[in-house]
């Protein structure tokens, strides 16, 4: 390896603090953009509404006919379910609306088959 002059080996090494600061100035503007993001989910999930307790699934169309009663916390959910509360479940397995087989809603609400 042969010797640099001096003034050389010193520009490279500034070149390099150059590099090496902005690197770190983007570094830091990506912690900052994790920190905000992380902040807002924080945010979002403390304005979460809670689960309700019970749901109702309901068919295809807009104005649709109850399906099936389920737990609010029920893996079985389908994508046109609405949170309703225990009277009105309770109501929609009286008359007749099915109940899930897996979270076993007429059970918990005291509605079962006579």
């Amino acid at each position: 390896m042969h010797d640099q002059p001096a003034s050389d080996r010193l520009s490279q090494l500034r070149f390099l603090e150059r590099v090496q600061h902005e690197d770190l100035a983007r570094t830091r503007r990506w912690i900052a953009t994790e920190e905000r993001r992380q902040q807002e989910q924080r945010r979002g999930e403390a304005r979460k509404p809670p689960a309700p307790d019970w749901v109702i699934d309901y068919g295809l169309n807009r104005d649709g006919l109850p399906l099936t009663v389920h737990a609010g916390d029920c893996h079985m959910l389908g994508k046109r379910a609405r949170g309703v509360d225990a009277g009105v479940a309770r109501r929609a397995l009286v008359e007749g609306v099915k109940a899930c087989g897996y979270c076993r809603p007429d059970t918990e609400l005291g509605v079962l088959d006579g």
